[in-house]
């Protein structure tokens, strides 16, 4: 027989879950935090100190993510002035020949660093199943159409920084023996990484500083005090935020901007602001 009370709890309990799923769904996706975490560098030029690298990550552009959410997070980056701007993968979410155009739209409202912007590719924009080359380089093409420098296992400096971008893990272009070997060794560095599990390939030899990275979007859902249950990563410690790494490496993994399902709980949004400083060896 169902009491008053089991009819009252039934309600509550109802409501609460209720109010969760909207939450999950309506507010935590486009509930945008701007961290701040330091970035020190070692040799990092005097012209750079207190200087600002933001880092837009996992936009997702595309049928699952609003453009004008999008939109909105570029016009509150320009405010804060970033001196340099990263992109570390997964521009789009790619469905058809739309994603591209559509990415070429929202990138007329891209913000710039002021002393450089630079971007690299995920396994999204190589297309179904990470393998269409073809569409990697038209999402290339309209990232450097909007400004934007893009790394291909390559490197490159700007006002004293060297930034070394590494294609896709999961792509066929991965190969960054080629983006190591192309920078130079002694100047201080950023290296650019979509996804952390390269982190841990053996190639790692002769570089001693930070890795950006971005592709687990921190798992979008987690309980209080658990790691989040689905992870598209083998090392399961690769989460978000900041990871000391063997070889006097650090990695920061960004929570991102987008997403592939509109759900986050207990992990919101995030651009990262890094304020540069030297680092004392």
């Amino acid at each position: 027989m169902v009491t008053r009370r089991h009819a009252l709890k039934s309600l509550i309990f109802g409501a609460g879950a209720l109010s969760i799923g909207l939450y999950t769904w309506r507010v935590e996706p486009h509930w945008l935090e701007f961290t701040n975490p330091a970035l020190p560098i070692h040799g990092l030029p005097a012209s750079l100190e207190g200087r600002t690298l933001a880092q837009l990550s996992d936009l997702h552009i595309g049928p699952l993510v609003d453009d004008d959410y999008i939109i909105h997070s570029f016009q509150r980056l320009r405010t804060l002035q970033p001196d340099f701007v990263v992109c570390t993968g997964d521009w789009i979410t790619y469905r058809s020949e739309d994603q591209v155009a559509q990415l070429k739209r929202v990138l007329e409202h891209l913000p710039h660093g002021r002393l450089g912007t630079v971007g690299i590719l995920g396994n999204h924009d190589y297309g179904h199943r990470w393998g269409e080359p073809a569409v990697a380089n038209r999402v290339t093409e309209a990232a450097q159409a909007a400004g934007v420098t893009v790394l291909r296992n390559e490197s490159v400096t700007l006002s004293g920084l060297q930034f070394v971008g590494l294609d896709d893990l999961w792509s066929p272009n991965f190969d960054p023996l080629m983006a190591l070997r192309g920078r130079r060794p002694d100047a201080p560095s950023v290296v650019l990484c979509h996804n952390p599990d390269a982190a841990d390939q053996p190639v790692w030899t002769g570089y001693k500083g930070w890795i950006l990275a971005g592709h687990t979007h921190g798992g979008q859902c987690k309980p209080p005090f658990l790691p989040p249950p689905l992870l598209p990563v083998k090392n399961r410690r690769y989460t978000s935020g900041e990871f000391q790494l063997w070889g006097n490496r650090r990695l920061y993994i960004s929570r991102g901007v987008g997403h592939l399902i509109r759900v986050r709980f207990n992990v919101r949004p995030e651009i990262p602001v890094f304020r540069l400083q030297s680092e004392n060896v």
